[in-house]
């Protein structure tokens, strides 16, 4: 009984505080012998400029990462100690600058009119048009439709994208690990604690931040430069 209180605890404060949960890449120092998932979206990104050269990403923060991590800080001019940290994210165009003015690079209400467009449209696994959506197609589509903005095709690549902010705005993009560690599903925030997205069981629709299902997956926000 005892074990059944402590869990309902738990859960009900993951619902009342949605954006507890696992932090963004760029939330936390990375460094050498750590493992975590943040360590895999890292070599992703020193992967897609050319620092890490490992066949494979792993969660575990060893040698090939840490001498990946030195090369790019030589080559940015920054102390290349093997340590990731808020510097050594910005050179990988992850650093946060909350006191910065946002670029408009969309049009929000054009975005959030065209993403409430194709509300009821059906999830089909890899659907990427007004027939049927997965959830990364659904996003892809909504942003060159309204914006004219191109997204890498998974919700993986789409995460390695933009700059990590700690709460959302209406137009930002929000994050969650649902199925696999890591960004693996992804929507529009409409503020109120709402966000729009292709669902596997309910196709595009609008959901609650606060959904105990959506809750404890919350990954974190990034707005896109």
């Amino acid at each position: 009984m005892k074990k059944l209180i402590m869990g309902l605890t738990v859960a009900g404060i993951l619902v009342a505080n949605p954006i507890i949960g696992k932090a963004a890449l760029g939330d936390q120092t990375l460094k050498y012998g750590m493992s975590h998932s943040d360590v895999k979206q890292l070599q992703q990104k020193l992967k897609s400029k050319g620092y890490y050269t490992y066949s494979k990403n792993t969660t575990y923060f060893g040698t090939y990462t840490r001498d990946a991590v030195k090369r790019l800080q030589k080559a940015k001019g920054l102390k290349a100690d093997g340590i990731v940290g808020k510097n050594t994210f910005k050179a990988l165009g992850l650093g946060n600058a909350p006191n910065s003015p946002r670029i408009a690079t969309q049009n929000t209400s054009a975005l959030i009119s065209t993403a409430k467009k194709y509300i009821g449209v059906q999830y089909v696994w890899g659907g990427q048009s007004p027939k049927g959506f997965d959830c990364s197609g659904y996003l892809n589509y909504v942003y060159q439709k309204s914006s004219n903005i191109d997204l890498p095709r998974t919700v993986a690549g789409i995460y390695l994208k933009g700059t990590k902010i700690s709460a959302p705005k209406v137009g930002d993009l929000v994050f969650f690990e649902t199925y696999k560690p890591g960004a693996s599903h992804a929507g529009i925030y409409l503020g109120n604690n709402e966000f729009i997205h292709s669902s596997s069981s309910r196709g595009v629709s609008i959901s609650s931040m606060k959904n105990p299902y959506w809750a404890p997956r919350y990954l974190g926000a990034k707005k896109l430069n």
